[in-house]
């Protein structure tokens, strides 16, 4: 099932505009770097489920590209721009060969079943 998007003939073109464009600067950084490496991982400080997809992927011998934006503290309009464009609510999110694969326990869970390998192939 698709998740909900409101469709654009549902705003107002006054302000499609301010829509289209709220934090892209952060969005399209991250669209380029998963374009660009095959495993990718958003983050942020103080939160402690990065360091965690960050060390599985080292114990498996996975290579790949952190992004870290903010802490708990600052930053959050940015983070919820990706919020609001991938519809994955939480940090980490982790991307594999341009697939939003998810947080922390989805991707111990591709790391043990195999999957992973699958995805990176």
């Amino acid at each position: 099932m698709p998740r909900p998007i409101l469709a654009e003939a549902n705003i107002h073109p006054a302000i499609r505009d301010k829509i289209a464009s709220h934090e892209q600067t952060i969005v399209r950084e991250v669209q380029a770097a998963v374009a660009k490496h095959l495993v990718v991982v958003v983050g942020m400080a103080m939160n402690p489920f990065p360091k965690k997809v960050r060390k599985a992927l080292a114990a498996a011998g996975v290579a790949h590209h952190y992004l870290e934006y903010g802490n708990y503290f600052n930053n959050w309009r940015q983070r919820n721009a990706l919020k609001l464009w991938t519809g994955w609510p939480t940090f980490p999110m982790v991307f594999v060969n341009g697939v939003l694969v998810g947080g922390a326990s989805d991707l111990q869970k591709l790391i043990d079943s195999g999957e992973l390998t699958k995805l990176l192939a």
